[in-house]
Order: C-alpha cells, then sequence, then structure tokens
C-alpha cells in the first residue's frame, strides 16, 4: 500500500467518523432499523476472521518468531480478542446468533456461505504452511500471509459501506472505521517490516 493510498484511506474513515452521528440519527428520523443485515453479516464474519489472525499470531512463542515479531503478534492477539468481544456484545445485546471463534483450526470460522473464506483468509495450505515453519521462515511468512489478511479485512469494511443502508448504525460504523484505520497502519508496518527482512529470509 502506498503512502498516499493510506492517506486517503484514513482520510475517507475521518471524513466518515465525523458523518456517523448524522447518518443514524437520519436513519432513526427516517424509521429505519438501527443495524441491518449487513451490519449482522459484518460482526458475524469479522469474528471469524479475526479469530484466525488472532491463532496464527498465537504461534508466535511456539515458532521462533523474532522479538519483534512476537511483540507484533502481541499487540494483534490482545487488539483482535478485544474486537471480538465487543463484536459478540454487539450481536448479544441485539439477539442475534453468536458464531464460535474457537474452531479456527478446522477453518469453520471466516468461511462466507458456501464454503467460500472470506477475504484474506488463509488457506488450510497456507496454514499448513505457516504452521510447519520455524525461525527467520516463520517471520517471513507471518508477515506475508498477515499482510494478505488484513488487506481482506479491509475489503470486508469496503463491502460494509458498499452494502444500502449497512454501517450506519453508530457503534457498526464506529468499530468498522477503527479495524480499517488500525489494520492499515499494520499493513505498512508489516510492509516495512517485510521488506528488512535478509534477502535470504525472502526466498520463497
Amino acid at each position: 500500500m502506498t503512502r498516499s493510498l493510506s492517506f486517503m484511506r484514513a482520510a475517507l474513515v475521518a471524513g466518515l467518523a465525523s458523518a456517523a452521528p448524522a447518518a443514524a440519527q437520519q436513519a432513526a428520523e427516517a424509521g429505519h432499523p438501527a443495524y441491518t443485515a449487513g451490519d449482522v453479516q459484518f460482526m458475524t464474519g469479522m469474528i471469524g476472521h479475526h479469530a484466525q489472525a488472532v491463532l496464527i499470531a498465537g504461534w508466535a512463542s511456539t515458532h521462533g518468531a523474532s522479538p519483534s515479531i512476537r511483540a507484533l503478534c502481541e499487540r494483534i492477539v490482545v487488539g483482535q480478542n478485544d474486537e471480538i468481544r465487543l463484536m459478540k456484545r454487539w450481536l448479544s445485546d441485539r439477539h442475534e446468533t453468536i458464531p464460535d471463534d474457537h474452531a479456527s483450526h478446522d477453518m469453520m470460522p471466516g468461511m462466507a456461505m458456501g464454503g467460500v473464506l472470506m477475504p484474506g483468509m488463509l488457506s488450510p495450505e497456507q496454514l499448513g504452511q505457516l504452521d510447519a515453519a520455524r525461525g527467520p521462515e516463520f517471520d517471513r511468512l507471518f508477515l506475508t500471509f498477515m499482510i494478505q489478511h488484513h488487506r481482506g479485512a479491509l475489503t470486508m469494511v469496503d463491502q460494509l459501506f458498499a452494502t444500502k443502508g449497512a454501517g450506519e448504525e453508530e457503534k457498526t460504523f464506529r468499530l468498522a472505521s477503527d479495524i480499517y484505520a488500525d489494520q492499515s497502519t499494520e499493513i505498512d508496518r508489516m510492509s516495512r517490516m517485510l521488506a528488512a527482512l535478509p534477502s535470504s529470509d525472502k526466498s520463497p
């Protein structure tokens, strides 16, 4: 992601954030529901998406990751677990079904309808490749795959806001905006970390 694109996305998020309360108020005044099926689908899908990120970030301590990768993984685990709790509470408060996020190994979370992986999700083959890696190879694959994973989350946010009526409920909007901003920043950070690896660590 280029700096200009990052800036444009940050500006978009900031602009949407300032408009969120007004959009929610307008929806309420028009008699529209406070949230939509698109919001529920986003929350449900993102729980599974986050669960896979937490799973693979948790491998750092057992797969010989470098200190910098371990620190990154700890931030990912803490941050995305916090967001999973927020999304579960959002669903619970609205009496919506809460997905099981503890079946990450068998790929149950992160599957869209029809068994198709959501954007950015690691395939079973990629999970196996990462799980088999150790040391510098784990670092390289982790950064490569987590950049892919984060970009998928950005796509999911884009899809939310592109869905008519979705993303206007204030809590949904703010969470989606935070995910977009945080993961855009982490993509930039991980891209720099990947570029800084010794050339031998970047070979396929």
